[in-house]
């Protein structure tokens, strides 16, 4: 198996698009109703939303491939970019999204590892993200890789405000 990590660019706009509704929808569609999983997918992917976010300078995004097949991405943020003020010694790790067909392939925990080289690279003091409450396999993979229950905050699926587990992990 092949592995390439590339930081996305303007052009794979549409791309992230897809790649970004389609594992949503998977990973939670059967948590949530079908009005509210439209409702978030339509306000958090649509273009222009996400040609913001792809042309902040204080976010960034990197897709996955395994064997040629875009198979996730990672979006980090720093600085005024964060969903929470952490801080300037901060980078979030807002979304590692990978498709469901190559779970279980070791992809998050490289993605993980780029997320850490980019903050180091950035002499960042720690590395944070929110996890779903009820996101079990992921908090624990979390956990695994050294992050610890720091906090909470609210994140809003639609018009149900659910709760995110704030993990953080010091690099120094």
């Amino acid at each position: 198996m092949t592995i390439q990590i590339r930081k996305c660019i303007p052009n794979d706009l549409r791309l992230l698009q897809q790649v970004s509704m389609e594992t949503f929808d998977e990973t939670f569609k059967d948590q949530n109703t079908p009005e509210n999983m439209k409702a978030y997918l339509e306000k958090a992917f649509n273009l222009e939303q996400l040609a913001q976010e792809l042309n902040n300078n204080c976010s960034s995004f990197y897709f996955v491939y395994s064997n040629e097949d875009l198979a996730g991405y990672l979006k980090v943020n720093v600085n005024e970019a964060q969903s929470e003020a952490m801080g300037d010694d901060a980078l979030e790790v807002e979304r590692i999204y990978v498709r469901s067909l190559y779970h279980k392939q070791g992809l998050g925990k490289l993605l993980i590892q780029k997320a850490m080289e980019l903050a180091m690279e950035q002499n960042k003091e720690k590395i944070w993200l929110g996890v779903w409450e009820h996101n079990e396999n992921a908090i624990a993979f979390y956990s695994k890789m050294g992050f610890v229950r720091t906090g909470a905050h609210s994140f809003y699926m639609g018009d149900e405000e659910q709760t995110d587990v704030i993990m953080t992990k010091i690099l120094f």
